[in-house]
């Protein structure tokens, strides 16, 4: 008798970007860190496996972690750790195809609107030093340079840029990201 191993669906491609596509914003599940570890891959040089994006998963009480799907197919992923009114974001990816395109702006938004209902005043998160165009949607987002981790991002040899946002529960901080989404929406329909 033959041995039959259980069938594994293909990860789904990111579609590649088309005027007027939808971007639905949606809170990552189990079925979805196939495709995250997929876009992973492609952009990180040590990127997180599948069983560490399922133990976040596992802890709903004190992480919030969100997709950016098009036509159902992962295009984008972010995630936060929220402990004692502080939001540590730990990942932000965004597939090639789909970056420069607003996605990590909604991305950021979701998780920084999810942190600040479960409480956080503040929101932390480290960056590349060579990554100017992620600290600059940080600084969007109220993020200011606060110090540097020697060698944080060992694998590639790089500091790491500690930022961080103040006063996150506020109404002019909502108000704040609030803009930018909705500039990012307008021009997005502008492009469709």
């Amino acid at each position: 008798m033959a041995l039959r191993l259980p069938h594994r669906r293909a990860t789904p491609v990111p579609p590649p970007p088309r005027p007027g596509a939808a971007v639905e914003i949606a809170r990552m599940r189990r079925r979805h860190v196939r495709a995250v570890v997929a876009i992973e891959q492609g952009i990180f040089p040590r990127p997180w496996t599948p069983g560490l994006y399922l133990s976040e998963l596992a802890q709903p009480e004190t992480r919030a972690y969100f997709v950016a799907l098009v036509d159902g197919v992962v295009v984008g992923y972010t995630g936060c750790m929220i402990i004692a009114g502080e939001g540590h974001i730990t990942t932000v990816g965004v597939a090639p195809a789909w970056q420069h395109r607003g996605i990590g702006t909604r991305l950021l938004h979701a998780v920084a609107t999810e942190a600040r209902a479960r409480g956080a005043r503040a929101l932390t998160l480290e960056v590349r030093m060579s990554n100017v165009s992620a600290q600059s949607l940080y600084r969007a987002f109220g993020f200011a340079p606060a110090g540097v981790r020697k060698n944080y991002y060992a694998e590639v040899n790089e500091d790491g840029l500690v930022m961080w946002a103040h006063d996150v529960d506020t109404p002019a901080y909502a108000s704040r990201i609030d803009a930018l989404l909705a500039h990012v929406e307008e021009r997005e329909a502008a492009r469709g």
